[in-house]
């Protein structure tokens, strides 16, 4: 089967990495539980910064935020590496701007991820990710922005799923809260496959 992750806020951490960033650089301390609150994907009113400020925070420390110590989610390099290994294909689709691809293609490889080149696609906006799932025909996807998972619906045949985030909550898709659950759906559908085959006899 084909599987598609997005990478940020999907398989690393990278939004609470970087507000533990701005708290660093701010000198600002902000409760955690703040973070887990919010209900939009950008950080920056949680420190006080308007949008503007919090575009230019973004933009002068992103190479920190994407090519440093930001964490994997629990589980998510082993799992994906179980995925290869049982004769998956592991796709990455990632809007990332184009000038940081190959740099986040290689920070993914050291970080453990199995990455083939082949199959890293980078560089396209939000919206524009439903165009290279379809040609991909992905039978399982996987983002956390509601705007990406939105445009899905038109491919009837996809597994969508969710990785699950405060700014997510109001999806009524599958959710995906800890990548070992990855392995028991997986299980399950093999399971139901299974039934189905017995059953049609």
């Amino acid at each position: 089967m084909k599987f598609g992750f997005d990478i940020d806020d999907t398989l690393i951490n990278l939004r609470q990495f970087a507000f533990e960033i701005y708290s660093r650089k701010l000198n600002k301390q902000v409760d955690i539980a703040e973070f887990h609150k919010l209900t939009d994907v950008p950080i920056h009113s949680l420190f006080g910064l308007t949008r503007e400020e919090g575009g230019r925070m973004w933009n002068d420390n992103r190479s920190e935020i994407y090519f440093t110590a930001c964490p994997p989610f629990p589980n998510a390099i082993e799992v994906l590496q179980q995925l290869v290994e049982d004769g998956h294909e592991v796709y990455y689709i990632t809007a990332r701007a184009p000038e940081f691809c190959e740099q986040t293609r290689e920070w993914m490889i050291a970080a453990g991820f199995p990455v083939d080149p082949d199959k890293f696609y980078c560089g396209m906006s939000d919206t524009e990710k439903v165009h290279i799932i379809r040609k991909l025909g992905l039978d399982y996807y996987f983002d956390d922005k509601p705007a990406v998972l939105d445009t899905l619906a038109e491919l009837p045949l996809l597994k969508a799923y969710v990785k699950d985030t405060s700014y997510n909550r109001q999806l009524t898709i599958p959710r995906i809260t800890d990548w070992h659950e990855l392995l028991t759906v997986l299980q399950e559908a093999a399971g139901n496959d299974g039934a189905e085959q017995q059953g049609s006899r």
